[in-house]
């Protein structure tokens, strides 16, 4: 069961990354490459966060120590928080050449990734 969960975050987390890059990759077709950055700090912005926090799942998975709830709550707050942080950084910084729409799509594709779970129809 451990590994099939373990199997799980990490088709997850391969689903969301092709969903980011499909994201940056049209932006970046479609409006240019200021698009494309923007999309890749909008995807990168919930990947990264939730990547660690997978992380942290995988190290409760299969090292010494058990996870409990609290663990999967403060991992949960943390993802949320930096993602947060992540976005209101990149709207600060990135005034004069972010494409709004660009970052939303990218960070959209990478919130849904796991759509293509679902098309490969592989469930989690």
């Amino acid at each position: 069961m451990v590994i099939g969960a373990g199997r799980g975050v990490v088709r997850t987390l391969l689903a969301q990354a092709v969903m980011g890059l499909l994201a940056v990759a049209v932006s970046w077709a479609v409006a240019g490459p200021a698009a494309g950055w923007s999309a890749l700090i909008g995807a990168g912005a919930y990947f990264a966060p939730n990547a660690l926090f997978a992380a942290r799942l995988l190290l409760g998975l299969y090292g010494p120590g058990n996870a409990s709830p609290l663990t999967f709550f403060l991992g949960e707050a943390f993802k949320l928080g930096a993602t947060l942080l992540l976005l209101a950084l990149a709207a600060r910084w990135g005034r004069g050449w972010l494409v709004w729409p660009a970052l939303l799509a990218g960070l959209v594709c990478v919130l849904k990734g796991y759509v293509l779970l679902f098309v490969w129809r592989r469930p989690l």
